[in-house]
Formats: structure tokens, sequence, C-alpha cells
């Protein structure tokens, strides 16, 4: 527990009206930037255009693209070539996990010039990145994925041979993560309780992860609390109520940092193929998934691995979101996985079978779940206990 390592981390910069600093930060690496957003609703925000108004007036010269969805490989490609000509001194992703890690991949290729397909996890030629790349500042306007804090870029290709890798590489890790919870006024309901189960699940699996250490579990730990006190205040306030904003945008990040130091589990193992497979948004696989893994984790090691710390660590967790002091451990476990249905209920997450899943199609699934994060599950679940996790929620 006390033998670790911590990978490279952006210099943070958190809490509300941090946002008014970005143009100070983009101008210390020069006055010409390319700026990558989300589809639309930040830019039609006051925020945005007093933002553009501060860039000009220092002689900022920027371009811009956006990012709607999840990014595919041939759209990263299609930016990179699209600015070739161009000389950005810094990149700026502005927006949700996609324009992120969108803005990520941009910013780590535009020197460099080749295909994104050349470096991703799994696919292709898996060339070593040496970069090197533009200096990247995160600024989040969605609590979830964490994305500000990692070195990866995921990107996805939908449809029946579709796949979701990771572009991943330290270089790749943002300059500047600039955090300002007032950026999620803007979230409707469903985006809050999506991202919001994604970071709690991450948060979650990264504190059982079978790498999980003694700094990694203090930070996950303060980041369970922050998301027991603000998911549900600030789904039901519609992103109105100031508390619970600063209390998910700071859960969020730290579950970027703790997963890009220790990994994830079964439910971004699954994740993975649900969202290459189906049109799926990687918020709500994880939250509709993280009860019904949370369960079967625990089952798996009181079957087969009875002595495994991740049974005491999931106890704390029930503890840590119920408020409570829970002595007995099966009933410690039953209220954890009571309150995580709970939860999945009250935020609306829909079943598998709404995007059309089905009893047919879920071998497939099981099949191309056993990537990076599986490996760091607190136990090897066999193919009929992934399954399960998938059919309890069909």
């Amino acid at each position: 527990m006390f033998d670790f390592s911590i990978a490279r981390l952006p210099r943070i910069e958190f809490g509300a009206g941090t946002f008014n600093k970005l143009p100070e930060k983009i101008a210390g690496y020069g006055s010409s930037i390319l700026m990558v957003t989300g589809g639309k609703s930040f830019r039609t925000s006051d925020k945005w255009h007093h933002f553009v108004e501060q860039l000009n007036d220092r002689g900022i010269i920027w371009e811009h693209c956006t990012v709607a969805e999840e990014p595919s490989p041939q759209l990263i490609d299609e930016i990179v070539k699209a600015f070739a000509d161009y000389s950005f001194e810094v990149v700026v992703g502005i927006g949700g996990g996609s324009a992120l890690d969108a803005a990520k991949a941009i910013a780590g290729l535009l020197k460099v010039q080749r295909s994104v397909m050349d470096y991703l996890e799994g696919v292709g030629p898996e060339l070593t990145y040496e970069g090197p790349a533009v200096p990247f500042i995160a600024v989040p306007t969605t609590a979830g994925t964490g994305s500000e804090a990692t070195k990866n870029a995921v990107l996805s290709v939908q449809g029946e041979h579709g796949f979701k890798k990771s572009f991943r590489h330290e270089k790749l890790v943002a300059q500047y993560a600039v955090v300002d919870p007032d950026l999620l006024s803007t979230c409707p309901p469903s985006v809050i309780a999506a991202n919001g189960m994604d970071a709690l699940t991450q948060l979650i699996e990264s504190y059982v992860s079978l790498n999980a250490n003694v700094f990694t579990d203090a930070l996950a730990i303060s980041g369970l609390r922050a998301a027991r006190d603000g998911l549900l205040p600030l789904f039901h306030q519609c992103g109105q109520a100031h508390d619970a904003r600063e209390k998910m945008a700071y859960a969020a990040l730290i579950s970027g940092i703790t997963l890009a130091q220790v990994g994830l589990g079964s439910v971004h193992g699954l994740a993975s193929p649900l969202g290459a497979f189906y049109l799926i948004p990687h918020g709500v696989a994880c939250g509709t998934l993280v009860a019904s893994a949370t369960e079967i984790n625990i089952k798996s090691m009181l079957a087969r691995d009875p002595r495994n710390r991740a049974l005491e660590k999931y106890m704390r967790v029930a503890e840590v979101l119920c408020e409570k002091r829970i002595r007995d451990r099966q009933e410690a476990w039953d209220q954890l996985v009571e309150l995580l249905r709970d939860w999945t209920q009250q935020l609306q997450l829909p079943l598998l079978s709404y995007y059309g899943l089905n009893n047919d199609t879920l071998d497939k699934v099981v099949a191309n779940s056993r990537g990076s994060s599986m490996k760091t599950n607190p136990i090897v679940l066999t193919d009929q206990e992934i399954k399960n996790i998938l059919l309890d929620r069909l």
C-alpha cells in the first residue's frame, strides 16, 4: 500500500470563477491558439462571448473546431489535416469528455502529422508516441470523465465492427486543468446524471482496483464524499445549486486523477464494447451497470477469494455513501448495492435493451470486454459473471 509512484498531472486551477483566468493562461503560451469545443451549449452562453472578447482584446488569434459527439479516429485525422499549415502555440479544449479527449489527441498530432490510428492501443501498428505535442489546456464544462486529469484520449468507431480505444501518453497530459464549477450550470439533467454516475463509478473502481494505493485511496474517499453530497442535488436542481456544482466538479476531477494512476474495473471493461457496438453514451453505460457490477464483484470474491482486501474496501464505500457506521459486512455490501440501485432509478438511467441489446448479442459484448480496465478489477470474473452484469440491466 505504501509503495507507489504517481504519474504526471496537470497544474490544476479549481474554483468558481477560475474560467476568467483562462485568457491569461493562454497568453502565457503565445498568441495563436486552436480551440476545440463541444456542439453548441457552451458557445451559446454569455461566458463564451465574454471569453472571445477577452481573447480579441489581447490580440490572440484563434481558430475553432467543434466535437459534437464521441470523437472518432477519422474526425481527429480530418481536423489535424485541416490545420496542418497552422503553427498553434496552444490547444484549448472546452467541453465535456468528448471535446477534451479530441483536443488532447489533436494537440498530440498537430506537430507529428501522422494518423491517430498509428498510436491507438489494440488497433493498427501501435507505434510508440514520441511527440512533440502542442501544449494543451483542458476546461471541463461537465462533471464526469475526469479527462482533464488523464493522459488518454478515448476514440470510438461505432457499429458492428466498432471499437473504443485510447491514444495514451504522458506527453498528452494537459499543462493546465481549469476547473470552474460554474460552467456546469448549463448542463441538462440527463448529462448531469450520466456524467455524475461515470465519476462515481470511476471513484469506486479505482478505490477497489488491484493497483490502488494509500495515496489514491485517500483521494478516492474524498471524491466519494463529494459525489454523495453533490450528485442528486445537482440533478434535481438542474445544475443551479452552487454547492452541488462544486462538489461534482471536484468528484469528477478526483476520479480522473485516481483512474489515471491505478486503473478501473469491470464496469468500464463493459462500457468500452457497449459504446462501440451500440449508441450508448459512456456515462449511461457506467451508471446503469455499476450496481450490478458491484454486487457480482462482491459475490465472486466471497465465493473464490474471501480474503480479497477489496471486500473490506467495498464495506468502506458503503459507510461513506450511506453516511453511517455499518459493523456487519454483509449488511454493508447489501446497503451499498441498494443505494447504487436507488441512485440509478432516481437518475432515470435506461436499461440496455433501450439501445438494442438482447440475449443474442450479449456474448459479443462479453468477448470484447477484457481490455485494460478489466485487468485491474479486484477479481477475474468468468464470462458468465460478466454476462450476468449485463443481464441484470437488460
